[in-house]
């Protein structure tokens, strides 16, 4: 079926731009080769997690002929299997039955409470105050960084089925974090001297056109913050929407404020999220590269280990030697984040550092910038160097690349060997009765885990 017969929605991203949402999954599945049955499953999966695609990425990332067992098209669309079938299987019965819209989004929504819509202490622990009050759609996690979430910026070209920022497109407004206040947020930034780093966030800022992407960036260039060293802009535009540096009508608009900011002498960095080699082959994704590249801009790359999509090494190195030759800096290789799927698309810890260091192995130094497997944690990111047998133990061998103790930054502590573990809370210590980053025992008051003695002292 050609894709122009799905009617599908137009964003105003520019010329070409062509959005598909849930109501189009039927007809996209099918042509899949899905039957009705795990059609009806994948709409059930999307009413509680997001679903959006566009035209290039269905036209020119999925390999169609592979149907589900493609990579890109499990990166893209929801799974029948990726939630368990006791949630997903009244939804889907309500949907056959034709249940009001209501019924639907409430049973979704018990599902989503379930699924830690905001992982790593993001809401309890994150949120700065400014005059003893919050300041929503800001983070402020390490001293050195903070990160924005542009109201307009709370979206994507594309979502990914393991984004674990999944809870910004769900239109529920308790989960989302969003600010359209820049006047206190630059407040903020004025009262904190020790932030280096702004990273703009989402969602996707990208999808944000030029004068309002501008209207973010431009006072992080004024007076009064000459201690922003860097500014950073996360986006996956680059796999999903090249064009939006090429041919939408603000690209220009857009690179000229990269030029400004480089030129004010602030570091601006692209964080480009690549999650398979396939999205940097087609020829736009080089030019938008080359784009961005002439502003003076640095591209720094990124991507969780998915299973399924890229949990083998060949495709690791393939991608980083491919975004060296393009210019770009390999920066992070993310564990799956505890929140959403989790437990269908993460790869257990000992498998991550055998993928890790099998494709770190056969790249050349300039390659060797990628840090990793590393887990977005409540008290920091955690990496795991590798596995070790120590005085005839078993072990992980970690440290901690970003705390938001700094004193615990670069330290080496280790956790018993479990072949099973897929996140730091599966884990426990070795040689120590608790981890650097846990409270003193006395502080504890009765079997308190780490995580939620943190969450009580911020409250």
């Amino acid at each position: 079926m050609p894709l122009h017969d799905l009617g599908p929605e137009s964003s105003g991203q520019g010329r070409g731009f062509r959005a598909y949402s849930a109501k189009h999954l039927d007809e996209l599945t099918a042509r899949a080769g899905l039957d009705q049955a795990t059609r009806l499953a994948v709409r059930a999966v999307a009413t509680v997690l997001p679903f959006r695609t566009n035209d290039y990425v269905l036209e020119s990332l999925i390999d169609w002929s592979a149907g589900q067992a493609d990579p890109m098209y499990r990166l893209l669309f929801p799974q029948a299997d990726m939630l368990s079938a006791e949630d997903i299987g009244p939804i889907a019965a309500m949907l056959a039955r034709g249940a009001p819209d209501e019924e639907i989004k409430a049973a979704a929504r018990e599902v989503r409470m379930r699924l830690n819509p905001h992982p790593a202490g993001q809401l309890a622990l994150n949120v700065p105050e400014l005059d003893d009050e919050p300041l929503p759609g800001v983070q402020h996690k390490y001293p050195e960084t903070v990160l924005v979430f542009p109201k307009q910026g709370q979206t994507c070209h594309a979502y990914c089925t393991y984004c674990f920022r999944w809870a910004q497109f769900v239109g529920e407004p308790d989960l989302k974090m969003a600010t359209d206040d820049v006047a206190r947020v630059t407040c903020y930034l004025q009262a904190h001297p020790e932030v280096t780093s702004v990273l703009i966030t989402g969602g996707d800022p990208m999808i944000m056109s030029a004068g309002v992407l501008r209207r973010y960036v431009e006072p992080l260039l004024g007076p009064g913050l000459e201690h922003i060293e860097s500014i950073r802009i996360g986006t996956k535009s680059l796999a999903y929407w090249p064009h939006r540096f090429l041919t939408d009508p603000d690209a220009d608009d857009t690179l000229r404020l990269f030029d400004e900011v480089v030129a004010a002498g602030k570091s601006t960095a692209v964080m480009a999220h690549f999650t398979h080699p396939r999205e940097l082959e087609p020829p736009q994704v080089a030019a938008a590269i080359r784009r961005i590249r002439s502003t003076g801009a640095v591209i720094r790359t990124q991507a969780p280990l998915i299973r399924g999509i890229n949990d083998d090494a060949a495709a690791w190195s393939s991608m980083w030697r491919t975004q060296l030759r393009l210019g770009l800096v390999p920066y992070y290789m993310f564990v799956e984040r505890d929140t959403g799927p989790q437990g269908y698309f993460a790869v257990p810890l000992g498998r991550a550092v055998d993928i890790f260091r099998d494709a770190y192995s056969s790249v050349s130094g300039l390659c060797r910038t990628v840090r990793g497997p590393s887990m977005s944690t409540t008290p920091g990111k955690v990496c795991v160097d590798g596995v070790a047998e120590i005085a005839g133990q078993k072990v992980f061998a970690l440290h901690m690349i970003q705390a938001r103790d700094p004193s615990l930054v670069g330290r080496p502590f280790f956790a018993h060997y479990d072949p099973a573990a897929v996140w730091l809370s599966d884990l426990r210590p070795a040689f120590a009765d608790r981890f650097p980053f846990e409270p003193e025992p006395e502080r504890l008051i009765g079997p308190v885990p780490w995580e939620a003695e943190l969450l009580a002292r911020a409250s």
